[in-house]
């Protein structure tokens, strides 16, 4: 009874420090901190306070192990967020507390000397190409859910939390990572998926390789050539002795997995849009289809026209306009859609 009564006690100081002492980065974001036996799982919430209770919005970001945020040496501080800063981050804030979790074995707060020109973290600056080898390791679906879960479940017990409801999204490799959280978590109401690609990861480098053949970028021996090498580093990832060598693999191997048989099992509202000059993408046309024949009525499409991956215009040359960008469109499309 005692032991019980000190755990109590000890939840209960545990609960008013943490209410009183909010690690606020850059007035724009709280960070929390969720110690594991192996990891510590960083995320934030988009905003500077919590005396507001709505609903969690879930934004599962892309792939590579770009920080949360940047430190200049001479210039302040900036947000990357995963992404979120092309959002309307205020349009969500109208009525979702806003979430992104760190990547694995990444600092939330990386000095820019630690970052390669992708943005991506990186331990030694002489070595641009080279990841952190705790995060190669830790860089597999599974985790991410794993991660994404632990997350979700400090949030279900806070009181500024409104559990009626819970938006999952995710853009590219996200996507993938909503799409696995929405699977397993009957918590989840509403999914949302952003250029995601319903039949995996590898199976894009094959698309390319005849794409660029057929366009007579390449020759035909060439793309044969190059998608028998792809076939051969797909089965290396499935070999125990290569992974241990490679790390790099096991990546490869999990985010493969097709999406589009999990979709189907998933009943709750799910929201899908893609740029129709996005390849990650181009087999999103045929999704449709599967939902028809398993009289499916739960997706809601949206087809971006001459937008690519991240949601740019194209330009005649194929070429990314990085002046007409259109996130916060779709974005506010989809929260738009997920208050009817």
């Amino acid at each position: 009874m005692k032991k019980l009564q000190k755990t109590i006690i000890l939840l209960f100081l545990v609960q008013i420090c943490f209410g009183q002492n909010l690690n606020i980065i850059n007035n724009e974001a709280i960070q929390f901190s969720l110690k594991q036996k192996k990891d510590t799982i960083d995320f934030i919430l988009v905003d500077t306070k919590t005396d507001e209770k709505k609903p969690i919005f879930l934004f599962c970001q892309g792939s590579l192990p770009m920080p949360l945020f940047v430190k200049p040496e001479k210039e302040d501080m900036w947000m990357i967020g995963g992404g979120i800063t092309n959002f309307d981050i205020n349009e969500i804030k109208k009525n979702y507390h806003l979430i992104v979790i760190s990547m694995p074995r990444t600092p939330v707060i990386v000095n820019e000397k630690h970052l390669n020109k992708s943005y991506c973290y990186i331990p030694n600056e002489k070595e641009p190409d080279e990841f952190d080898k705790e995060y190669v390791k830790a860089d597999f679906l599974e985790n991410y859910e794993y991660r994404a879960e632990k997350v979700l479940n400090f949030l279900r017990k806070q009181k500024w939390v409104d559990n009626s409801k819970l938006i999952v999204a995710g853009h590219s490799q996200g996507s993938k990572v909503a799409t696995l959280i929405a699977l397993n978590n009957k918590k989840v109401t509403h999914l949302g998926l952003f250029g995601a690609n319903p039949f995996g990861r590898i199976d894009q480098l094959i698309r390319d390789e005849r794409k660029s053949a057929e366009n007579k970028e390449i020759t035909w021996e060439k793309a044969d050539k190059n998608m028998e090498e792809t076939y051969q580093m797909y089965r290396d990832s499935y070999d125990k002795n290569t992974l241990k060598k490679n790390p790099d693999l096991l990546a490869w191997k999990s985010f493969s997995r097709p999406l589009l048989n999990d979709w189907l099992q998933i009943k709750i509202p799910t929201y899908l849009a893609y740029g129709t000059n996005d390849i990650a993408s181009d087999l999103c046309d045929l999704v449709p289809l599967f939902y028809i024949q398993k009289a499916k009525d739960n997706l809601t499409y949206k087809r971006y026209l001459n937008l690519e991956h991240n949601f740019f215009e194209v330009n005649e040359d194929g070429t990314t306009n990085y002046e007409k960008e259109h996130w916060k469109e779709v974005m506010n499309e989809f929260i738009k859609w997920s208050k009817k």
